[in-house]
């Protein structure tokens, strides 16, 4: 009997690897062909095929398969982190590069581009430290960008705390004991771009102990933008009738507007 399965098992796999040479499978489609077929995939998807085989794997590095997945103006976005643009580099390396959180300006900024998926804000602050307001009556911040962002619609958001940030025994807490003044004006926030377009909106600041995107105002950038998009924005409370304190300013995040509903926002 065990001769016989051993015949039977020898004679199974001889007729099964004479059936691999009839039927072709992923392993024997040319390189260029695959390679069209992850063109037509989101990188996601294109990372996990490239797991198949090695045929799959080649074809994934294939600087037309990631063309179509970078924005137009790539090259702008890489000379303003970078300061340059890097030669022979693939593709596949840029996405990969503006996928990641990079920072510019000596560090006073952060971008990163993404058409697949929205990163998740982690409940910190996003440059190590924040500008915390103890006590004042005259309130105002203002700043300005300068961008090559893609065309499109896009968002902006002030990210505040009411309350101190700090840590006892390794554990975050959250010192409210100087918020004042908020729950009496509201805040007005607004934005400005260079071509024209202007945007406000205003509310009181509410809950304390946690950061919350408060919207500022949306613009859009057209097609065919070659230049960067320059950006001002703002945010005052100016009734000098009674003073405010306890307040965290974070940073201001300029988020595409089909992704805003993601942040949580006020």
């Amino acid at each position: 009997m065990g001769s016989g399965f051993s015949l039977f098992t020898n004679g199974s796999s001889s007729s099964s690897r004479n059936r691999d040479l009839l039927e072709p499978g992923f392993g024997d489609l040319p390189e260029s062909c695959v390679a069209l077929i992850l063109e037509n995939l989101d990188p996601v998807e294109i990372c996990r095929f490239s797991k198949l085989n090695r045929a799959f794997h080649s074809a994934s590095w294939a600087d037309f398969v990631w063309e179509s997945k970078l924005p137009e103006d790539y090259r702008l976005i890489l000379e303003k982190i970078l300061g340059g643009f890097p030669e022979k580099v693939g593709k596949r390396d840029i996405y990969n590069f503006l996928s990641r959180v990079n920072s510019f300006d000596q560090g006073t900024k952060k971008v990163f581009v993404s058409v697949v998926y929205v990163r998740n804000y982690v409940d910190s602050c996003r440059f190590g430290s924040v500008a915390y307001l103890q006590q004042i009556w005259w309130f105002q911040v203002d700043g300005e960008i300068d961008f090559p962002l893609p065309a499109g619609t896009y968002s902006v958001f002030f990210r505040l705390q009411l309350g101190k940030p700090g840590k006892r025994f390794g554990w975050k807490v959250c010192n409210t004991e100087q918020i004042h003044g908020w729950n009496i004006k509201p805040v007005r926030f607004q934005i400005w771009t260079e071509d024209g377009q202007h945007s406000s909106s205003q509310c009181k600041l509410t809950g304390s102990g946690s950061w919350n995107h408060y919207h500022a105002g949306d613009f859009v950038v057209g097609k065919g933008k070659s230049s960067s998009t320059k950006l001002k924005f703002s945010m005052t409370q100016i009734d000098c009738t009674h003073t405010k304190g306890g307040l965290c300013v974070d940073s201001v995040i300029v988020y595409p507007s089909s992704c805003k509903d993601r942040l949580k926002r006020v």
